[in-house]
């Protein structure tokens, strides 16, 4: 990847994020409902907005991971971002992580846009395996990977230690020869 990858959907355009784009996530990285399953506090000041930008785009630039900016396409808003982080060419996988501004959830805009990145993963990646790791009680994240084709794997105790405390962790994975592509 030496540009980065801007991926269409019906509805979605998924681009890089910009320092401009860190309004639109302060307004929801901000709100306990939205980081109640992330390894991240709720943001309180818009310089955690533009940092965690700066993170992404440098995993980028780095060839460790891709995040997407995920917009509708008749608006240039953010409205939540997903990608790939924990990239291991080595082992030809990676992780997946999402999250969406709560006034979207519910419409089948995360499906569209992991309907996306999938086959990006699979065929420009050249990804074997793409994983994703979620909290027991996250319902509509379990529900989301299984409607996108992902299996769980097993149930993780005290695999992730956030906020301050130990949490549990249901795996779910796709492998490629699995994949519809």
């Amino acid at each position: 990847m030496i540009s980065f990858p801007l991926l269409e959907t019906e509805r979605l355009l998924l681009r890089q994020l910009i320092t401009e784009d860190s309004r639109d996530l302060f307004q929801y990285f901000s709100k306990d409902e939205v980081t109640k399953y992330y390894d991240l506090e709720s943001f309180t000041e818009i310089g955690q907005s533009e940092e965690l930008i700066h993170t992404w785009n440098k995993r980028f630039q780095e060839k460790k991971g891709v995040r997407w900016g995920i917009t509708i396409k008749s608006e240039d808003k953010i409205i939540g971002t997903c990608g790939f982080h924990n990239w291991s060419n080595e082992h030809f996988k990676a992780e997946i992580g999402y999250e969406l501004a709560p006034e979207y959830w519910q419409q089948g805009i995360m499906t569209e846009a992991l309907e996306a990145l999938l086959p990006y993963g699979f065929r420009e990646l050249e990804l074997n395996r793409i994983e994703a790791f979620i909290d027991p009680d996250n319902i509509s994240s379990r529900k989301l990977l299984e409607k996108i084709g992902l299996k769980e794997e097993g149930y993780l105790k005290d695999y992730f230690y956030e906020k301050n405390r130990f949490v549990d962790a249901v795996i779910f994975a796709i492998l490629k020869r699995d994949y519809r592509i």
